[in-house]
């Protein structure tokens, strides 16, 4: 068992915004050494979320329709496209120094894959890559997508599992670049859909593995404390 430590915060459901402001706290914190590397677990009000490498977002998003059913649209500092957030959904924001791991992005996102595609197997699914393209796929259904900033070479944001979310989010937007029926959740697809907590459990579980970290969970209220909320 790894001596380094990873906190683990399970923050329930949030909106975006707060989440966001959250890991800026933490990212001064991590980059400062005043905190450990940290794994932020969440599940969104309704939002998509816009990354950099959209130069047209009314070519991808339907402002207008997804505010009109209830989902709030942002611009964010992660690469990528727009992502839906929202229930049935883990989002995870692992908070990285990455100079006390690798200083090198690729291996950091392929990392990420592949907890998930081993918190998948262990929740009884195949999860698989796509060439030239970040996230997790099970039986041609991206499951997870991936989106991160780093900054000092510490990591925020980070990836979505798809659970169970209404389908019809996804019509509203360009996901990821990709079609609409490209999308799905687990419990579309053949299987019994896992618990949030056992998903969740899975995640954190692999995550230690993959960056060889000591899971230490913390609870909100302690997180708020030590980041003088």
């Amino acid at each position: 068992m790894s001596e380094r430590i990873c906190q683990v915060v399970e923050l329930g459901r949030m909106a975006h915004a707060e989440a966001e402001r959250l890991q800026e706290r933490l990212l001064a914190q991590v980059r400062s050494g005043e905190a450990p590397d940290t794994l932020l677990l969440v599940e969104h009000d309704p939002v998509v979320t816009i990354g950099r490498a959209v130069e047209d977002p009314a070519g991808e998003v339907a402002a207008k329709l997804l505010e009109a059913a209830g989902a709030e649209v942002r611009h964010v500092t992660r690469g990528g496209r727009a992502t839906f957030h929202g229930p049935g959904q883990i989002v995870g924001y692992p908070i990285v120094d990455l100079r006390r791991h690798r200083r090198d992005l690729h291996w950091f996102l392929r990392s990420l894959e592949q907890v998930i595609i081993d918190a998948l197997g262990e929740v009884g699914y195949t999860g698989e890559r796509v060439e030239g393209l970040t996230g997790v796929w099970v039986d041609g259904r991206k499951i997870a997508s991936i989106g991160i900033a780093v900054r000092g070479w510490v990591t925020w944001h980070g990836f979505a599992l798809n659970l169970d979310v209404e389908p019809s989010w996804w019509r509203m937007i360009d996901p990821c670049g990709l079609r609409p029926e490209q999308m799905g959740s687990l419990a579309e697809l053949d299987g019994p859909t896992p618990s949030r907590k056992a998903m969740a459990d899975a995640l954190v579980a692999h995550f230690g593995e993959v960056f060889d970290l000591s899971a230490s969970l913390l609870a909100p209220v302690e997180l708020f404390a030590q980041l003088a909320f």
